[in-house]
């Protein structure tokens, strides 16, 4: 499994899905500042690393989950993992909105979905989490019995994590940040002494210390 995550880290990094900059910290919109960034949607117009990433979903999904039977993404950025490891998986899938439509048939759910089936939550990051909570809520909302959520990279934040635990749902991800700034000191994307100061700023990422370590 350390091998799987490393080779998604891998490809994360080659196609710049996930940038490191601990000397020129991005500012996030809520105006921490962050060594990484992170745009998981660039996957899908890699190929060769998409390949790679959904199946390593697919094979967390059988490994961990082998009574699945629907996919659930998360909208948006879930929405193309899901269907894309639900098709290796040869299994029903749907995502779930945001929040309900004005119109129509007014659905926050797409997608077939009966009460009592069980769901794995496709997600493409987790930070604090709360986005994908959402979604677990909604499905239980609907019946669905909701065995977890794989998603593709997480920050490993307290928050979320806490989170998660609260709401009584666990999230798998194929690779994490531990795994990324190893491989990408490895691969010259950093320092080996910047691993440091990325994982403090992960430890608490509203003090801007780790900016001087």
């Amino acid at each position: 499994m350390n091998d799987i995550k490393r080779q998604v880290a891998h490809e994360l990094l080659s196609i710049g899905a996930v940038f490191l900059r601990p000397e020129e910290p991005f500012t996030w919109a809520s105006g921490i500042k962050s060594p990484i960034y992170c745009d998981n949607r660039l996957i899908l117009t890699a190929p060769a690393s998409r390949t790679v990433v959904e199946n390593a979903i697919a094979r967390k999904v059988k490994e961990l989950y082998p009574e699945t039977q629907v996919l659930m993404g998360t909208s948006t950025a879930g929405i193309a993992h899901a269907a894309i490891a639900a098709d290796i998986l040869g299994l029903p899938m749907g995502y779930v909105r945001s929040s309900a439509k004005d119109h129509g048939r007014t659905n926050r759910i797409e997608g077939k979905l009966e009460a009592g089936e069980k769901v794995v939550v496709i997600e493409d990051l987790i930070s604090t989490a709360g986005s994908c909570i959402e979604v677990v809520e909604a499905l239980r909302e609907a019946g669905a019995e909701v065995l977890g959520i794989i998603s593709i990279f997480t920050y490993g934040l307290r928050k979320g994590i806490e989170r998660l635990s609260a709401a009584n749902v666990e999230n798998h991800s194929v690779t994490d940040l531990d795994t990324l700034v190893e491989v990408a000191a490895e691969e010259n994307y950093i320092k080996k002494e910047d691993i440091d100061r990325i994982l403090a700023f992960r430890a608490n990422p509203s003090d801007e210390t780790w900016i001087n370590k």
